[in-house]
């Protein structure tokens, strides 16, 4: 296994930890920023979430440089991608920071889109990710980022950032969903 594949597996096993830190019923202290609080929970998970969203640029970045793009590497990175990101927002819908229809929206557009790929990847068609797509990722990793941070910096300029990200996320998920079936649907008209 090459490392790209194993920065992304340890992407995947970055997953159960940060699950506990958020939902784990200990009590793991609290820090005084301000005027607001933040869990130490919440700060560790979202900086785990970070460092783990991170690892999906410098996978894909290395297997390019290196040529090491492999089907496992394929296979692997956006399930890690879709793993983390689905993981992450039901358990801001459980802490009552995300709206439940906002996530369920997100989470049907990544069912969509991977049910296409698969279509497509049994016709031997490999769909790459638009840009549309990237922006998407990027803005659910800032929402969720934000949402885990409890907003901080921002709180203190009276911008809700965390909720102005979590809803651009959502329209830039729902128009690139929307853009990739549009650009790709000659897979599902020519499937036998």
């Amino acid at each position: 296994m090459n490392i790209p594949n194993r920065i992304t597996l340890s992407r995947i096993f970055l997953i159960p930890i940060f699950i506990v830190l958020l939902a784990a019923p200990f009590d793991w202290g609290i820090l005084d920023i301000g005027e607001r609080e933040l869990p130490v929970s919440h700060l560790a998970a979202a900086l785990l979430f970070i460092l783990a969203s991170t690892t999906d640029w410098i996978d894909g970045y290395y297997a390019r440089k290196h040529n090491l793009v492999t089907n496992l590497g394929k296979f692997l990175d956006p399930m890690a991608d879709k793993l983390l990101v689905s993981a992450a927002f039901i358990l801001l819908v459980e802490i009552g920071f995300a709206p439940a229809w906002v996530v369920i929206i997100i989470i049907s557009r990544e069912f969509a889109v991977t049910g296409l790929r698969l279509v497509a990847a049994g016709e031997g068609v490999v769909l790459a990710a638009g840009q549309m797509g990237k922006l998407k990722t990027v803005l659910q990793i800032v929402s969720i980022s934000a949402l885990l941070l409890h907003n901080y910096p921002f709180s203190y300029l009276g911008i809700p950032f965390d909720q102005i990200t979590l809803y651009l996320a959502l329209i830039i998920t729902v128009i690139s969903g929307v853009d990739y079936f549009v650009k790709n649907w000659h897979v599902m008209r020519e499937s036998k």
